[in-house]
């Protein structure tokens, strides 16, 4: 289809750009008082992602109210877990919950084999059906998915962690145990994202936020065998992987088959580039903190990383997700600082 507004799109591809695209990791949450409305007429967090209207009311509300380059569907990770057979809640001021962890063989048989996902996640793709005719062309979509170690850790561990002790412990006490998990989530994820695509996704982003908690050598085995293998049975879409932390790994994922590269607030974009070149766009990366400074501090510093991109092959977003009690009117000054420069 034709965009109005395909700048996020152009820049994925190495493409011409008049200016950087900007959008920001959960831009569809709690910073926008129009999302806490539509979250309080339901029961929780998850009625929230498996309600499709309501999801895709929250994905479209940033680019009405924010002026974003992009829209993200408004779903969780943790939604393939649950696909496998592994639920979970989303406790307050807690976060995921799953009552059932995966540390043994006999718990990973318990799993369901074989699943149909466009059935199990149904609500994920009648939102992201929705959310293309809600948009209209004004901007194009992002699906997502959690990258498989991410998600393994969950699975093992059942909740957040400041270590994820448990998932490391299992890649020194049962390696293979460990590959058949990932190995499994992959499957399941690589069907996911194919059928986000069908659903209207125009391009797809994985998210490994517990990438950092792995040495560079644990992470390749553990981490990047099962990213490369979703990127590679996805080709010729605009994708992103997003290592969080993953920072001694970057000369490892640089060499993944996808077309932008996420990094977070401590990579370094010079360093990035000089190893990527022309070959691959990178997305990031400023300091979610540096929107609770005053409106210049937040210009100063938007356009000092502007200015460190030397390629037009950027897309601009914070190093991670936009923090929850950030003020809205500042997040607008980092994404007007953005659109106003010139390139």
């Amino acid at each position: 289809m034709e965009f109005k507004n395909d700048l996020f799109l152009r820049a994925h591809k190495g493409e011409a750009i008049e200016r950087y695209p900007v959008w920001l990791m959960r831009q569809a949450g709690r910073i926008l008082p129009e999302y806490r409305a539509v979250r309080a007429k339901l029961s929780g967090f998850k009625e929230l992602v498996e309600t499709p209207e309501f999801a895709s009311e929250v994905t479209i509300q940033p680019v009405d109210l924010l002026g974003v380059d992009a829209a993200i569907i408004f779903s969780d990770i943790l939604v393939v877990p649950e696909a496998m057979g592994l639920p979970y809640e989303m406790l307050e001021q807690r976060g995921p919950w799953f009552e059932n962890t995966i540390r043994s063989q006999e718990q990973l048989n318990l799993l369901d084999k074989n699943i149909d996902v466009e059935d199990r996640l149904s609500y994920v793709f009648e939102a992201l059906k929705l959310t293309k005719k809600g948009l209209e062309g004004r901007v194009p979509l992002i699906g997502f998915a959690g990258a498989p170690w991410t998600i393994f850790c969950y699975m093992v561990e059942g909740k957040g962690s400041k270590t994820f002790s448990e998932s490391r412990k299992l890649l020194y006490t049962n390696p293979v145990l460990a590959h058949e998990l990932l190995s499994r989530i992959t499957d399941v994820t690589i069907q996911y994202l194919k059928a986000q695509l069908t659903a209207g996704a125009d391009a797809l982003q994985l998210f490994d936020s517990w990438a950092g908690i792995l040495g560079r050598e644990q992470y390749a085995a553990f981490g990047l065998t099962y990213i490369a293998k979703i990127v590679d049975a996805i080709p010729n879409i605009p994708m992103t992987v997003f290592s969080k932390g993953a920072v001694a790994s970057i000369p490892e994922i640089s060499k993944l088959n996808c077309t932008t590269l996420g990094l977070d607030w401590n990579m370094s974009v010079a360093e990035t580039r000089e190893l990527v070149g022309e070959t691959k766009t990178l997305q990031g990366n400023l300091d979610p903190c540096v929107l609770y400074g005053s409106e210049s501090v937040i210009e100063n510093e938007t356009i000092k990383l502007l200015k460190s991109f030397k390629s037009q092959r950027h897309i601009v977003n914070l190093g991670h997700g936009v923090y929850p009690d950030i003020d809205p009117e500042k997040v607008k000054v980092f994404i007007k600082t953005v659109q106003n420069y010139e390139i």
